[in-house]
């Protein structure tokens, strides 16, 4: 005969309380209720668990033992019950989230203050690479949701936009670039650049830039993966640059300055990306909710 924790229950609230009568009136049950609960109790186990005492009742030495051991079992269950309902709620759970550079420098760190204010047990993993890098590994299921740029032609993925981002030519406030009086693209040309790699969709936007209008591409003299080294590489140089304006606003110490021209002006749309027909989980629902109602707030915050 198996054990079963409405029994238990009932048996830790006679023991508690010491009667019978009392115990029946407490759980809601009829006293030859409880009495048939504790006798199925002791034929399980093959011993007395109560013994009288005057007009109550008390535990015998098998009966202190097992009543240790139910609190042991109602902490466990109650802790079981908790952490499902955490998770149903989504204030528990894993979160892996990608993120493009852009994202990971402005976003992620508010982002993770806000869901660990409203879910402690929440842990979220952060991937940082490309945006076109890391939609294939959210395709492939390996992250929840991807923060960054945000897509309108892939069937397989839902995005919801939550900032512009506005990408523009920059170089110190030294730079020779600002002494022209009348600026024009193909000026851009007479200078050496830091650009990001040539993968990098920012990067082939601006190469197409040029070409479309009969221009040759940009000098790069550097190039790197990185675009969050590009303020600090160009700093000390008379190198012009391709950056985010959320980046350049924060490169105060670098004083960098943005090289006006609208032919040179990327502008783009940032958001969270998911799969249409992927799970997520309750935790996961939660930070996707989150980012929809507050994304842009957050964003705006400084780093």
């Amino acid at each position: 005969m198996d054990l079963h924790l409405r029994d238990l229950r009932f048996f830790e609230t006679v023991a508690e309380l010491g009667h019978m009568g009392r115990a029946a009136q407490e759980v809601g049950r009829s006293q030859p209720a409880l009495t048939k609960c504790i006798q199925r109790l002791e034929e399980v186990i093959g011993s007395p668990l109560f013994e009288r005492a005057g007009r109550g009742i008390r535990l015998t030495p098998v009966g202190e033992v097992l009543l240790a051991r139910c609190r042991l079992l109602r902490a466990a269950s109650d802790e079981v019950v908790r952490e499902v309902r955490d998770f149903a709620q989504g204030a528990a759970g894993h979160v892996t989230l990608g993120s493009g550079p852009i994202a990971a420098e402005h976003l992620v760190p508010e982002l993770c203050r806000a869901v660990l204010a409203e879910a402690p047990r929440v842990k979220v993993d952060v991937v940082v690479g490309p945006s076109f890098d890391l939609r294939s590994q959210l395709r492939q299921g390996k992250l929840d949701l991807l923060v960054g740029l945000a897509v309108d032609s892939d069937p397989e993925l839902v995005s919801h936009a939550l900032v512009e981002d506005v990408v523009v030519v920059a170089a110190s406030r030294s730079h020779p670039v600002f002494r022209r009086r009348k600026l024009e693209m193909a000026n851009l040309l007479d200078y050496g650049w830091a650009l990001p790699s040539a993968h990098i969709p920012s990067r082939q936007w601006l190469d197409l830039a040029f070409s479309a209008r009969g221009l040759p591409p940009p000098d790069v003299k550097l190039e790197s993966g990185s675009i969050a080294l590009l303020p600090r590489m160009v700093a000390r140089t008379e190198l012009l640059t391709f950056v985010s304006r959320h980046t350049l606003a924060l490169e105060r110490s670098a004083d960098l300055r943005e090289v006006k021209l609208q032919a040179t002006t990327l502008r783009r749309d940032l958001g969270v990306t998911y799969r249409k027909a992927g799970y997520l989980s309750p935790a996961a629902e939660r930070v996707l909710k989150l980012l929809r109602q507050k994304g842009k707030a957050l964003f705006g915050k400084p780093a």
